[in-house]
């Protein structure tokens, strides 16, 4: 019997491109049977946020940062030739015409192939971030849990 392949993933940046590598080798490694995580702190959280605006209590920094993080995966810049957001709507045109698999289908992709999507639980209360403001069926936990993981880990990358 062979022993179970794992692969994690810290998720820290909050670009489209870095996003749409961490979700590729995910759904890459997932298809391979590797159990994977992908635990998404700091800007990476926000390929996690619901689309919609959510209405929950905050204070007044927790607002600001809500006001200028990007709602969703969809809405996310580059790493790279952001261009005052025309970067991504080119990256998005180019990607549609090689008929390549958007973020947003992408993330989609990974829950039905069972990759486990962390929320690190510090980090949303740093940025003021609440469960209801995040993707349904993800799980919450801190960085012991993610170690926990990764100790095990066959492949661990930090993107």
């Amino acid at each position: 019997m062979t022993e179970q392949k794992k692969t994690t993933i810290v998720l820290f940046s909050g670009d489209y491109d870095k996003t749409m590598a961490a979700y590729i080798i995910a759904n890459g490694a997932a298809a391979y049977d590797h159990e994977v995580t992908i635990f998404h702190t700091f800007w990476g959280l926000n390929a996690l946020r619901k689309d919609e605006p959510i209405t929950v209590k905050k204070n007044f920094m927790e607002k600001m940062f809500g006001k200028m993080m990007p709602r969703g995966a969809d809405k996310m810049g580059l790493s790279k030739m952001n261009f005052a957001g025309m970067g991504p709507k080119m990256i998005k045109d180019i990607m549609k015409k090689h008929n390549a698999i958007p973020l947003p289908q992408l993330i989609e992709m990974a829950q039905e192939q069972d990759v486990k999507l962390v929320a690190c639980t510090m980090t949303m209360d740093l940025l003021g971030l609440h469960k209801e403001e995040l993707l349904d069926d993800i799980d919450y936990a801190g960085v012991a849990a993610y170690l926990g993981d990764a100790q095990e880990g066959h492949v661990n990358l930090f993107i």
